[in-house]
């Protein structure tokens, strides 16, 4: 079967001689890292039969966090650890994204654009949290996860998929106050805090004359789904820790000048085909490396990892309440949470 590193093997000298002044460094060596991947050039691995002698050599893997055929091990070993941290609670998955407009812009500057959206999406979950409208504590933990795709690999679309269970601590630390089950805040409330956050963090930048002022009077979407215990979630995002875009098993076929993938479009569960030029498909695929260093998930307040003290007190005060009540919606639920849900 046809892979991602025999179409970037088939195609990507030809991408960068063409776009050589518009190729960073860092997808300079990315490229290179996948394109050498298990072919032998990065050294072999022996592998001997004890009993019949016989040796088998293969290729050394580039180990590079984007190559789709690298770090399964690490996303396994991830997927374990954020399972046994999750709370026996209702999480809710909140995604903030950017308007089409933007995407442009972060395209150019990945590393403030995505740290933007971090730092926007982090506090607008932190202050709406805080207000007893919603639930009224300022004790709460979540982390985030980066994705620049959609459901069509190629297509260039940022966001930060934010796992935050549903409650907190009260004030001396003694309560688990919880969320109703099937309501976290409003997202039109987040929405208009997001922009402005958001906002706020591109002129710390020094981009804010870069973008149409019309964006900023656009409403912005922050989605927000309950996801019960997270577990689910956890799967879906756990592979694209440690790789990005397209796995090998999208790519049906490569030629000289093509490659054919399949993806299924956003609310559709057809599978659809679609055929690329190969100079189309190195660059979709170049658009999704990170920025040297940036961390691509992030935890905050009790889940941070200097938080491990904290993240078991949590679970314990949990645990106790659970025990102690009949149903997980029933924990500390404010009235005024339910008044506002009417």
């Amino acid at each position: 079967m046809p892979t991602v590193a025999d179409c970037l093997r088939q195609h990507g000298d030809v991408f960068l001689r063409e776009c050589h002044d518009k190729v960073t460094l860092q997808q300079r060596k990315v490229l290179s890292a996948i394109q050498r991947c298990r072919t032998g050039e990065l050294g072999h691995v022996i592998f001997a039969c004890s009993q019949c002698h016989h040796q088998h050599w293969v290729g050394r893997s580039c180990g590079n966090r984007h190559c789709p055929n690298c770090q399964h091990e690490k996303t396994q070993r991830w997927l374990q650890k954020q399972t046994d941290r999750l709370l026996p609670i209702q999480h809710f998955l909140v995604t903030f994204t950017v308007p089409e407009e933007l995407r442009g812009l972060l395209r150019a500057c990945p590393r403030e654009g995505y740290e933007a959206i971090f730092s926007a999406g982090s506090e607008t979950i932190q202050k709406l949290l805080t207000n007893p409208k919603w639930l009224g504590s300022d004790n709460v933990g979540f982390f985030g996860v980066l994705q620049t795709w959609g459901r069509d690999p190629i297509v260039y679309h940022p966001h930060v998929h934010f796992v935050v269970p549903g409650g907190g601590l009260n004030a001396d630390g003694s309560q688990w106050l919880a969320t109703l089950t099937n309501f976290l805040f409003s997202e039109a409330a987040a929405g208009k805090i997001y922009r402005q956050k958001f906002r706020e963090a591109m002129r710390a930048a020094g981009f804010e004359k870069n973008v149409d002022p019309s964006v900023w009077r656009k409403d912005w979407v922050v989605d927000v789904e309950p996801v019960q215990d997270g577990r689910a979630v956890l799967k879906y995002l756990a592979p694209y820790v440690f790789r990005v875009a397209i796995s090998d098993n999208r790519i049906l076929e490569y030629t000289e000048s093509t490659v054919t993938y399949k993806y299924t479009p956003s609310g559709s569960t057809q599978v659809l085909t679609k055929t690329v030029t190969g100079w189309k498909f190195v660059r979709g695929f170049l658009q999704h490396v990170l920025p040297k260093g940036f961390r691509k998930v992030r935890h905050y307040g009790w889940m941070a990892s200097n938080s491990r003290t904290v993240m078991k007190r949590h679970q314990s005060i949990i645990h106790h309440h659970l025990k102690t009540r009949p149903s997980p919606c029933s924990i500390a639920v404010r009235a005024d949470i339910k008044k506002s849900r009417r």
